[in-house]
């Protein structure tokens, strides 16, 4: 979760409280200062771009490319926390046979790993080098730029009886937290779900990627409510770095 947001629409493991618009922290961290793990070898599976579509109108995602399909889900421009724009991964395109031409994309919130179809002309096109992948076992994090491993890090993740849930999601985005804030200084709000916390300090139980600042652990272990805990430096580089849309890869 979050680090327990409040109810702007994100469930956290810290509260992210009502924060509203803020400004990127300058924290001067360079990558070689890190205290990084041994980078893995490069994953075959992970792209070296990710194409994005920039939410321009809200809209209704719907189930198949076609006005007349069961609508899924309602995209709204912007994010409820910092109020950014709404930026989802594209995983297919269509043209409808009245010419209208449709994107697949992923889609935020229960169920998990949902996908939808969004009207094309409503969206501006855009794309990332960066993918996050999260291997639940070695509770690790790698960062991939352009299929390339750039950097390792070690986590805490979800509690057997709340687990971080698996699948494939993305950034929906990227909070400056203050330093009094559980989770600082960041907190990187997922399109996961939790699978047990439908509500966490008055969010839907979303799952974040957060520091350690006021809520601790020991890296390594699994024992946060679903979230992804990480120490102050690395969370500092993913939230200098890592912003809405990234696709996140969460695997055993």
């Amino acid at each position: 979760m979050l680090p327990d947001v409040s109810s702007a629409g994100v469930h956290t493991c810290a509260p992210l409280l009502r924060i509203g618009l803020l400004s990127a922290i300058a924290l001067a961290l360079l990558g070689a200062s890190l205290t990084a793990g041994p980078a893995p070898a490069a994953t075959p599976g992970v792209p070296r771009t990710q194409e994005l579509a920039v939410i321009l109108q809200g809209q209704t995602a719907m189930s198949k490319p076609d006005n007349a399909s069961a609508p899924r889900a309602w995209v709204e421009r912007k994010r409820p926390i910092t109020e950014g724009g709404t930026v989802l991964p594209v995983v297919g395109h269509r043209t409808g046979t009245n010419g209208t031409r449709w994107l697949q994309v992923r889609l935020p919130g229960r169920p998990n790993n949902s996908t939808g179809w969004i009207r094309k002309a409503r969206t501006a096109r855009s794309q990332t080098a960066w993918h996050v992948v999260i291997d639940l076992s070695e509770r690790r994090l790698t960062v991939y730029r352009r299929g390339r491993v750039v950097r390792s890090f070690a986590g805490i993740v979800g509690a057997p009886s709340t687990p971080t849930p698996k699948g494939t999601f993305f950034v929906e985005e990227t909070v400056a937290l203050r330093t009094a804030d559980v989770g600082a200084p960041y907190a990187l709000a997922l399109s996961a779900r939790s699978y047990v916390l439908q509500e966490f300090a008055g969010g839907p139980g979303q799952i974040a990627l957060h520091g350690l600042r006021n809520v601790g652990g020991t890296l390594g272990t699994a024992v946060s409510h679903g979230c992804i805990r990480l120490d102050t430096a690395a969370i500092a580089w993913l939230g200098e770095r890592i912003g809405p849309g990234v696709p996140v890869t969460i695997a055993s």
